[in-house]
């Protein structure tokens, strides 16, 4: 019976082309108490795999935290799944704002000693006796308050490409960091003030309000659902967003958009810009802000020395990794050196920038809702050269055409051909069966696929 994922992002992704299904990214938490992880862990994967849900989930004896993505025709009965156990009926699921078919390519279920690290001992004060729970609306009306404190729970690299206004934004790693520096800062305002508190999904403000009501503070607050649910009533509701700029999420896409406003900057060159990025080098994979033209001249890396190393021969850069520690043990997640225009704690409301419509590329964490052909497969990239070979397994493809290029870790990106070379020579259209090269700014992947938009 299988019990873990044997499948790799690649594969996946092709199953998920070849399935044709929308699917649906959600996410939820429960505290409970679970008496047998691991026996509740394997019971999930196999009805989840089942169903062909992804995604990366956390159990341990204080209950789940899950972030989801499930094919939109069974949803309901993954709901049944859920419904099978006391704890979760009548669970709420914050289902995203917008959608990504390949938000999760993996189904980890994980068991841990908590379902978040917060660094607290649970036994040391009461974590049923929370916060007031807020809508979106009552939210609003609390901000407004002069008697208020807002407090962003999350970490810097997520306030910082959006926050509400006005709100207390640790310079903090993990949220384990951020409660005794809270609590010392707002020691003075236990009594007279109304702590007010959010987070993503709202799981972190569940044990938060508990600790800070424990902690002697008289009125805390908390968002009820976190910045996913109250955008939902917003947009509903027609509610004013009293939050600016993007949701940072934890899966492929790494940010939802709220408003129009753009407050952080490429953390490169310092233009307006929120899209994170995942450095190309498997040495580093630093998570740092990065605009369209770095992500271009810079291949998806963080430095010039990263770069150079993704275009060393695969061997030569597993060698240059052994023996290393890799990925954020080394590196702080948007704090490298190596990056000019990193920012984080005492961010200001002011946008930067707008968000604009570009005709010719799309980010990965945006949804390209477009009428699309599957004409090939990537092949090869020259990574000095730049370019790009694919095979067009079917169709035709001509200079001027509009195509777009997909991957899981590519994303999706639109370009418009200007010339093409056909097994070898220049020519202006390409058939079945013919190899195709041309320029490309971006490094493509085995796993890409090219289309051509109607």
């Amino acid at each position: 019976m299988q019990l873990y994922n044997t499948l790799s992002a690649e594969e996946r992704a092709k199953l998920i082309d070849e399935a044709g299904k929308e699917r649906l990214t959600l996410s939820f938490y429960a505290y409970a108490k679970i008496e047998d992880p691991k026996k509740f862990r394997d019971e999930l994967f196999i009805a989840w795999n089942a169903l062909d849900a992804l995604g990366r989930i956390y159990v341990a004896n204080e209950g789940i935290n899950a972030q989801m993505s499930v094919p939109a025709d069974h949803f309901e009965e993954f709901r049944n799944t859920l419904e099978a156990y006391d704890f979760m009926k009548g669970i709420r699921l914050n289902v995203a704002v917008e959608q990504d078919n390949y938000s999760f390519l993996k189904l980890t279920i994980k068991v841990r000693h908590k379902i978040v690290a917060d660094g607290l001992n649970d036994d040391s004060f009461d974590v049923t006796n929370k916060g007031v729970h807020l809508k979106a609306q009552e939210f609003n009306d609390l901000l407004e308050d002069p008697n208020t404190i807002v407090v962003d729970f999350r970490n810097h690299y997520e306030s910082e490409v959006g926050h509400f206004e006005g709100a207390i934004t640790p310079d903090v790693e993990n949220f384990r960091e951020s409660l005794p520096i809270i609590n010392e800062q707002l020691q003075d305002f236990k009594e007279d003030k109304n702590l007010l508190m959010y987070c993503t999904g709202g799981i972190r403000c569940e044990k938060a309000s508990a600790y800070f009501k424990h902690q002697g503070f008289k009125n805390v607050y908390q968002l009820e659902g976190g910045i996913i649910e109250y955008t939902r009533q917003i947009k509903e509701e027609g509610i004013k967003s009293k939050f600016i700029g993007k949701n940072f999420v934890f899966d492929h896409r790494l940010g939802e958009r709220i408003t129009d406003d753009i407050i952080s900057q490429c953390h490169q060159c310092g233009k307006p810009c929120d899209n994170h990025t995942n450095c190309a080098n498997d040495a580093c994979h630093l998570l740092f802000i990065q605009c369209d033209e770095c992500k271009a001249a810079m291949e998806n890396c963080c430095s010039t020395e990263c770069l150079e190393i993704t275009h060393l021969p695969l061997e030569e850069q597993v060698a240059l990794r052994k023996g290393l520690q890799v990925g954020n043990k080394v590196f702080r997640k948007g704090k490298s050196d190596a990056l000019k225009f990193k920012n984080s704690g005492d961010l200001s409301t002011q946008p930067l920038g707008k968000v604009t419509t570009k005709p010719e590329t799309k980010d990965i964490r945006q949804k390209i809702k477009v009428k699309k052909s599957l004409i090939g497969k990537a092949e090869h990239y020259y990574s000095k050269s730049k370019i790009a070979q694919f095979l067009i397994e079917n169709k035709e493809l001509s200079v001027g055409d509009k195509v777009l290029i997909s991957g899981p870790t590519t994303g999706d990106q639109e370009i418009i051909i200007t010339q093409i070379h056909v097994n070898g020579g220049p020519c202006e259209t390409a058939k079945a069966g013919d190899q195709i090269t041309f320029e490309l700014p971006f490094r493509v992947r085995l796993s890409d696929k090219l289309y051509k938009i109607d």
